[in-house]
């Protein structure tokens, strides 16, 4: 100790006193020393500070050893017994700036703590910029979904054929996911062909969409084409059946179940149209959108049965498939919770925003 006394004046008297406080301090004012003299210490002089900082951090308090991690992240030579100690703390503001880009912190290391920590450390380790099969094996095992969406974007990510598949499995159920994997260099023609096969139809559009051309042989497909401006849906008979509806009282939920449950889209929509006083061309926008938010609004602005909006999510263009079944307990919970009046406000700002087209132009791109 006789080093570090000479490097840190007045240690002895921090160290005998047992004063958290003072440790405190003196963490703050080491850790400062060592960051600044990092790129000139040997190995001597970084296991003299791992020896005097590992010591010190049991008496201190988070906030010190929160920005000690801070610190020591960058930095290829910080004291690995305090990094071993800091990263493996149960507070993220702690571990998180290590998990997320220590190069001291080695894969054994991060696959215990992705073993055994919760969702905020997974996450940190799943931004790593190189993370190698062997972690994201259990990252993609044990993530949740932002965990999961967040080390499928992460170019510098490595997924082994199970890590692979695992993904492909969970992108089924999640847009975002199967584009983030869809994007990925590293997927293989094999692995595309899985995603392209478990994606509901609008995803699977986006993917495609996005795929350079070469891609698009190699996987035996062609690249999606723009649709033509001349293709258009006709909704005059559809408004015209919903007109002689209204006309005998007969206008109401069961025009709408009815029309869902037969996939006829072009009174859906008339009948959404007419029952929330939006016109046709924002209703149609609505309902053609990858999200089925703006359908779980005008559902509970009107008053519909969960039954009745349920059936109209599922008949969407695109959607080819009944929804999974985590994706649709979620879309009747929000709905649950989804206030009337805060349904009947969006759709208000809806009618504000929608163009000025005359009420008979029902022809609609």
């Amino acid at each position: 100790m006789d080093a570090a006394t000479t490097l840190i004046p007045g240690l002895d008297d921090v160290l005998a006193s047992g004063n958290p406080e003072r440790k405190t301090r003196a963490i703050r004012q080491i850790g400062k020393l060592f960051a600044q003299g990092a790129p000139h210490f040997g190995a001597a002089h970084v296991a003299l500070f791992d020896d005097v900082l590992t010591g010190l951090i049991s008496q201190s308090d988070p906030a010190a050893r929160a920005e000690l991690a801070a610190q020591m992240a960058p930095l290829a030579n910080a004291p690995p017994r305090l990094v071993g100690r800091l990263v493996h703390d149960n507070l993220i503001a702690i571990s998180g700036p290590l998990l997320g880009r220590s190069t001291v912190v080695d894969d054994p290391t991060l696959i215990e703590i992705a073993r055994m920590k919760g969702q905020p450390h997974l996450l940190a380790i799943s931004r790593r910029p190189v993370l190698t099969p062997l972690v994201t094996d259990v990252i993609v095992r044990r993530g949740e979904r932002d965990v999961v969406r967040a080390v499928a974007a992460n170019s510098g990510a490595e997924f082994s054929q199970a890590g692979y598949s695992s993904l492909i499995r969970r992108a089924g159920d999640d847009g975002p996911l199967a584009l983030a994997v869809g994007q990925r260099d590293d997927l293989s023609d094999a692995h595309l062909k899985d995603l392209l096969a478990g994606s509901v139809e609008i995803v699977r559009r986006r993917l495609l969409a996005n795929l350079p051309a070469p891609r698009h042989q190699a996987i035996g497909l062609t690249a999606p084409t723009a649709p033509a401006a001349s293709l258009r849906r006709d909704f005059v008979p559809a408004q015209k059946a919903i007109l002689a509806l209204h006309r005998v009282g007969r206008l109401n939920e069961n025009a709408v179940m009815d029309a869902a449950a037969r996939g006829d889209y072009e009174t859906v929509v008339a009948a959404l149209s007419a029952l929330s006083g939006t016109q046709i061309a924002t209703i149609d926008q609505l309902l053609r959108g990858e999200r089925h938010d703006p359908v779980l609004v005008l559902g509970r602005a009107i008053g519909l049965d969960w039954s009745t909006v349920y059936t109209v999510i599922a008949m969407r263009p695109g959607q080819t498939r009944a929804l999974p079944a985590r994706v649709a307990a979620d879309a009747r919970l929000h709905y649950e919770r989804l206030l009337r009046a805060t349904a009947q406000r969006a759709v208000g700002f809806w009618r504000l925003r929608q163009p000025d087209v005359a009420a008979d132009d029902a022809v609609y791109v």
